[in-house]
């Protein structure tokens, strides 16, 4: 990708505090106009390059540039081309949702004659017209975010990262935020988000997963799904999942079992002979097979797989 295509590269940031490796040298280039996912559990250094991107923290080394701005050198200049959502709730429970918007036109020094209109234009994408004058401590979890987000886009920021965004929403509140990322990504926005929510992943662009501060894995959300051909997987549903899962652990196709809704995915090389010995060593345990299917990888089933080939690794 061309340097003027680029909203944002990073070149073997790493970030330390103490003995702590929080970064390892990583790398990525996100597009403009694209919704760039980070997807990892706890403690995976998804916020930690969420900050230093939006120089809120100094890397220990490497080099990042948001919109074309060295991160390191110049993060007030970054701090006036982005705009920024926190994973816990950043606005004021004491003031109106008009009031609110009216503060950070201050914060972010929009001309005053661009801020009547500039609030109603972001009242009416977060959904909040007629709910102007209400106290934002009475508003409903997926509300304050539609407001958050709306402040957060108030300045018109090229780049926008959001840092787990929809933590503690309910699934509607979330589908509707996720609208409204679209839009924004469709106006030229590009969107920076991070999530541990599988069905989120599957929104963005292109997404990377990380663990222990390290990318493991970077493509489109479809081409991730896209396992090498010693990694099929099975479908399993039985009579006694309990059982299932003991005897397959004995059997040497197989080379993963996780529990999936009410059954199991079962990770294979050859799906027939695998196919073939599991139904064998069930009917001898005299469990009942009630589905038993080759299926495409969910995302969980990608991010599990690849999050427990690094800790082995890691040993």
């Amino acid at each position: 990708m061309a340097d003027s295509d680029a909203a944002v590269q990073a070149r073997e940031l790493t970030k330390f505090f103490g003995a702590f490796c929080a970064l390892d040298r990583v790398s990525f280039t996100v597009g403009r106009g694209e919704i760039f996912g980070f997807l990892g559990p706890n403690g995976a250094g998804k916020s930690t390059a969420i900050r230093i991107l939006c120089g809120l923290l100094a890397p220990s080394s490497g080099t990042a540039l948001v919109d074309g701005i060295d991160v390191g050198l110049y993060p007030e200049a970054v701090r006036s081309r982005i705009g920024y959502m926190s994973q816990k709730f950043s606005l004021y429970d004491d003031l109106t949702v008009e009031e609110n918007i009216d503060f950070f036109g201050g914060v972010y020094r929009i001309p005053r004659a661009q801020r009547a209109r500039r609030k109603d234009e972001i009242l009416q994408m977060a959904g909040l017209s007629e709910r102007r004058a209400t106290m934002t401590a009475v508003l409903a979890g997926g509300l304050k975010q539609r407001l958050a987000l709306g402040c957060a886009v108030l300045h018109r920021p090229p780049i926008l990262f959001l840092d787990e965004p929809t933590s503690g929403v309910d699934p509607i509140a979330r589908r509707t935020f996720w609208s409204l990322i679209y839009r924004l990504s469709a106006e030229g926005h590009t969107v920076f988000v991070t999530t541990h929510y599988m069905d989120e992943a599957e929104y963005c662009h292109r997404l990377a997963l990380m663990n222990r501060g390290r990318i493991v894995a970077l493509a489109t959300p479809a081409g991730l799904r896209r396992w090498p051909d010693e990694h099929r997987l099975l479908a399993l549903e039985s009579s006694d999942l309990m059982e299932s899962m003991k005897a397959l652990e004995g059997i040497e196709q197989v080379k993963e079992v996780a529990l999936y809704g009410s059954g199991l995915h079962v990770t294979v090389k050859d799906p027939a002979a695998a196919a073939a010995t599991i139904a064998r060593v069930l009917a001898e345990r005299d469990v009942a097979i009630r589905r038993l299917e080759e299926v495409e990888p969910s995302m969980e089933d990608v991010f599990v797989s690849l999050i427990e080939e690094e800790e082995r690794k890691a040993g």
